[in-house]
């Protein structure tokens, strides 16, 4: 045989079997097998099995405003219309109230009731729904209405009162707040408070969804998609509402109230804990001193 081509075959016979050895080195590897961890290479930790824990109900944290967001102030039947003053007294809380209406052989026209000149004493029903809740002790309309921020809005009664005295039909349901002639100055402020609201209602509902069973989670959903609704009935007769949205913001705030009520939420921000003092270092000991004698 040639010198040349003999030299050459025996380089490739040495090459041929340099390869397999290193082949061989390796682990077989199946297609769609994890990857080989070289030794000293870090590895995942196997997965123990157990069900992951539960996440903590989550959920912005938004202010409630108490009784005083409301003391003393001037409210509105729909920002129009009708007057409340919600008053401190010497046994609680009451209400000086004149309701709007209309002429009950004549919804056509206007008229008035008042409940008279000194505040009308108001029973607290707790906070079902996350906010004050009050009635107010009047025979001829018991109305129960909710405290929110700056306005009050009322739930009951479910239909309107007929004052027979003044042949006037009152309807109180709605939303008690500020003249809406005067919402202007806080325009931006409703603005970036609505968007902290949406969101917070948002998350509240995402939440009750990830805690609940099929069949709850379909009854959130519809309640969700019923508080607009809602909300949309209600607010419509407020003055100024396309402008401001004032009313909507309101009824946002206490929806989200409720559902950080139910999921057991407090609604104010924690007070930060107080550190501990730090302990003043005691003097050490000086030198042992002897008196002499």
């Amino acid at each position: 045989m040639n010198r040349p081509i003999h030299c050459a075959l025996r380089l490739t016979t040495l090459l041929l079997a340099g390869w397999v050895q290193a082949v061989a080195a390796q682990p077989l590897q199946l297609p769609g097998a994890q990857p080989f961890n070289a030794p000293g290479a870090q590895q995942a930790a196997p997965s123990s099995g157990l069900p992951a824990a539960p996440r903590q109900p989550s959920m912005p944290t938004i202010k409630v405003a108490g009784e005083d967001a409301v003391i003393g102030r001037t409210l509105r039947h729909n920002g129009g219309p009708g007057e409340a003053v919600f008053e401190k007294t010497a046994t609680g809380f009451g209400l000086k109230l004149t309701a709007d209406g209309f002429q009950a052989d004549n919804l056509l026209e206007p008229c008035a009731v008042s409940f008279g000149p000194a505040p009308v004493p108001v029973t607290s029903l707790g906070r079902p729904a996350g906010v004050p809740r009050y009635r107010l002790e009047a025979s001829i309309c018991p109305i129960v209405f909710d405290v929110l921020d700056g306005a009050f809005l009322v739930v009951e009664p479910a239909q309107p009162c007929i004052v027979e005295a003044a042949a006037c039909r009152i309807d109180p349901r709605g939303l008690w707040g500020p003249d809406a002639r005067t919402l202007a100055p806080q325009a931006k402020e409703l603005e970036r408070a609505r968007g902290a609201a949406e969101r917070a209602v948002r998350e509240g509902y995402r939440t009750l969804t990830a805690k609940a069973d099929p069949v709850e989670q379909r009854t959130i959903a519809r309640e969700q998609a019923g508080f607009s609704a809602e909300r949309e009935l209600v607010c419509r007769d407020f003055q100024r509402e396309g402008q401001f949205g004032f009313c909507a913001l309101r009824l946002t705030e206490a929806r989200a109230a409720s559902i950080r009520a139910r999921l057991g939420l407090a609604s104010e921000p924690a007070k930060a804990a107080a550190k501990p003092r730090p302990r003043q270092a005691q003097p050490k000991p000086g030198p042992l001193q002897l008196t002499p004698q």
